[in-house]
């Protein structure tokens, strides 16, 4: 990867001082499919020395996903008077025994959207449909699909449905320190959510669990930086929550974002794929938006859901294993015909593993 001559400096002495302030191995985990993706592409992981192991968590709001969702959605999908709108990467997301892109393949009305907003274009343009939206994604898009709802409201939309996902980032890193069989000594924090939740909504990593943890952007030179701040920490023991992103994170976050989330949405116990269920971790509408929840006001009988015993992908998420130790990676689980999630989504771990593989990366190579 090609950089200026100062970048390059930059990523030198952050690399040199990494080196001398880890003592012993650790093993920092990025909780952003971005941040995974970003590390694969700038080689990240070969230039760090090997006492620092990076490892990808539950960054991914596609991989989190359960089979249980999914089913639903899929069964929607079967009903003759339902158009299901979703992003792009649900399509191929492997629910019990089939997708929504096998679903489409036998006639369903599955259309891709760019915005939730969009939905309610072809619920007037529809009318005699029920539109539902899969609305899937932690904090970044839980704003706009609330928008989009009190829009529905104020407009009159009667023909709108969500399915919703939503989820908060914060829950499954709790859990994940709350586990024994996890060993991480350090977070790298996703910079987009906490343009919206703060900064201080991740304080309980360094208050209850002492773990440190900073807050980062996406080039290259903000991860090494980032590492380097949680190598500090470690090395002097005094652990905190920092900000390295601070040009778009403020300590008390979005206030406009966090009050139409809290306006829209309850918090309540939430499936994740891996974890099982997570106390207060996903959204669900409150009662005065109840008339748009799909789950609510449109009955749908749906397959028992399973998940794929030989899929390892909820071992991935909680970073106990990588994909190459899954059985399925690479052999019948690829991108095109993935047989878990983290193979789906372009931010999937499974996916960035096969698409960049452990092959060394230089700067200025």
């Amino acid at each position: 990867m090609m950089m200026p001559e100062e970048s390059r400096r930059a990523a030198a002495f952050f690399i040199n001082q990494i080196d001398a302030l880890i003592k012993k191995p650790v093993r920092f985990m990025e909780v952003c499919g971005t941040h995974t993706v970003s590390i694969f592409r700038s080689g990240i992981r070969q230039l760090l020395p090997e006492k620092v192991d990076l490892v990808s968590g539950p960054g991914c709001p596609v991989c989190v996903t359960p089979n249980d969702y999914m089913d639903m959605a899929i069964a929607y999908a079967k009903r003759k008077d339902t158009i299901i709108a979703t992003f792009g990467d649900m399509l191929k997301v492997p629910g019990t025994s089939s997708s929504l892109n096998e679903a489409k393949a036998q006639g369903a009305d599955v259309r891709i959207i760019y915005s939730p907003l969009d939905v309610l274009q072809i619920s007037q343009e529809n009318p005699q449909k029920q539109i539902i939206f899969l609305a899937v994604g932690f904090e970044t898009t839980a704003p706009l699909t609330a928008v989009t709802v009190q829009t529905a409201m104020a407009q009159h939309i009667n023909n709108f449905f969500i399915l919703s996902s939503h989820k908060w980032t914060n829950a499954p890193i709790d859990a994940l320190l709350s586990d024994p069989q996890i060993k991480v000594d350090g977070f790298l924090l996703p910079g987009h959510v906490c343009v919206i939740t703060g900064e201080k909504s991740f304080d309980f990593v360094a208050d209850k669990y002492r773990k440190p943890a900073v807050v980062t952007g996406f080039e290259a030179l903000d991860i090494l930086q980032a590492v380097y701040m949680l190598a500090r920490q470690v090395n002097t023991g005094q652990i905190q929550i920092e900000n390295a992103y601070k040009q778009v994170v403020k300590p008390e976050g979005n206030r406009v974002a966090q009050s139409v989330i809290k306006e829209v949405f309850d918090s309540v116990p939430a499936k994740w794929r891996g974890f099982g269920t997570i106390e207060a971790s996903g959204m669900i509408l409150k009662d005065k938006y109840a008339q748009y929840d799909a789950l609510q006001q449109i009955p749908v009988e749906k397959e028992i859901s399973r998940e794929n015993p030989v899929c390892r992908c909820g071992e991935i998420l909680k970073g106990l294993i990588k994909p190459t130790q899954c059985p399925l990676f690479k052999k019948t689980c690829t991108p095109d015909k993935p047989a878990g999630a983290c193979m789906v989504s372009v931010e999937g771990t499974c996916h960035a593993w096969y698409k960049y593989g452990q092959g060394r990366y230089h700067y200025g190579r």
